[in-house]
């Protein structure tokens, strides 16, 4: 049975819905053990429970279908578009969030609210509040919601990714199908994920089972920090089959952050067309393996062509982050400052090169 890969969401549509899979977790990783607790997990879930949060989204029907974002890969693209034509009247769909600040901060999905008229946040106490969308980042499929409370409300707060293992246990909670709270437990299945839905593909991969309307709720460790973000499934046909995907927390913080600053986030630009090195240049050169980003082109008046960077030049490094793949250069450019000065190592005809580069600011595209 062939597996197809799904970003899901139960959303905008009750059509949609049912083709794209909405998961979504996120979970935090302190210096904790990551036994099982003796007394099992209704105490974390007791503790985190209040701050998740169920999300209603109402979109107006179109007749035709929408265009399809430009990120999603061509897996995917079938469930943007089965059963979009010919849908009449508001379209409703679900997902998950959770707050992360008294004052009603939220984090969800991009998916669950990309093109909502209306977000509607409903508490665990069954309170319910219309929610404003600060900002949503399609490129991490991250958005940041409000909601204004008379009281302080419950909150999680956000682990560290760092020294994650495979075999770690989580807990993920969320709004399965519509159904309200549920919670699944089990283990991280592996780290640093790519399933090519984008450049920051960097994804905690679990077995906790999450289904649609589990999109943009939390992936828990045992200390009850989150440690992701779930928002995407492998599955034949819809339903958990144990592979999920969630956005790692602190790639969360630092979108989010820039969210609340002032709804978008402000990424670097380099300003070059790349492609990976090839076992032939890597051997040429002496590598046991290929690793760097070779230029096959240089946009004009970029900030890679001002810092003198030419066709057929192989990075190594960028700042601090030594480039192996192409994901490596990629991320490391987009999380720098525009604006901000920057070294690289450069390998030009067998001659390595220091050069200083100022990053531009990379234009924002439609999802």
């Amino acid at each position: 049975m062939q597996s197809i890969l799904k970003s899901p969401r139960q959303g905008a549509a009750a059509a949609l819905t049912a083709a794209l899979l909405a998961t979504s977790a996120l979970t935090v990783a302190p210096a904790a053990a990551y036994a099982v607790p003796a007394g099992g997990y209704a105490d974390l879930v007791e503790q985190v429970s209040p701050a998740v949060v169920f999300i209603e989204v109402t979109t107006k029907a179109q007749n035709d279908p929408a265009p399809l974002p430009r990120n999603i890969p061509p897996q995917l693209r079938r469930f943007f578009e089965d059963g979009m034509p010919g849908q009449q009247g508001p379209l409703q769909g679900v997902g998950s969030g959770f707050i992360i600040s008294s004052d009603g901060q939220i984090v969800t999905n991009h998916h669950v609210v990309a093109g909502a008229d209306t977000v509607t946040v409903k508490l665990a106490d069954d309170r319910s509040f219309e929610a404003k969308v600060v900002g949503s980042d399609p490129m991490t499929d991250i958005a940041l919601l409000k909601i204004e409370a008379d009281v302080d409300l419950p909150f999680v707060k956000f682990g560290t990714t760092e020294g994650l293992r495979v075999g770690d246990e989580v807990v993920a909670v969320g709004n399965p199908f519509g159904l309200g709270g549920t919670v699944t437990s089990g283990i991280i299945s592996a780290l640093s994920r790519d399933i090519r839905s984008g450049p920051f593909d960097d994804f905690i991969q679990t077995d906790a089972s999450i289904n649609k309307g589990n999109s943009g709720g939390p992936l828990f460790n045992n200390a009850g920090d989150v440690i992701g973000v779930n928002t995407a499934i492998l599955s034949p046909d819809g339903g958990s089959v144990g592979i999920g995907f969630a956005v790692p927390a602190d790639l969360v913080q630092t979108v989010v952050a820039d969210l609340s600053d002032d709804g978008t986030v402000a990424r670097g630009w380099l300003g070059v067309n790349i492609r990976p090195m090839t076992e032939e240049v890597a051997n040429v050169l002496g590598y046991d393996t290929p690793k760097g980003a070779v230029i096959e082109a240089v946009s004009e008046d970029s900030p890679a062509a001002k810092a003198g960077l030419k066709r057929g030049d192989i990075i190594m490094s960028f700042g601090e982050t030594n480039v192996v793949d192409l994901r490596d250069l990629t991320r490391a450019v987009a999380t720098t400052e525009p604006e901000q000065s920057t070294q690289m190592k450069v390998l030009r005809k067998g001659e390595e090169l220091t050069l200083d580069v100022t990053v531009g600011k990379l234009d924002p595209k439609p999802a």
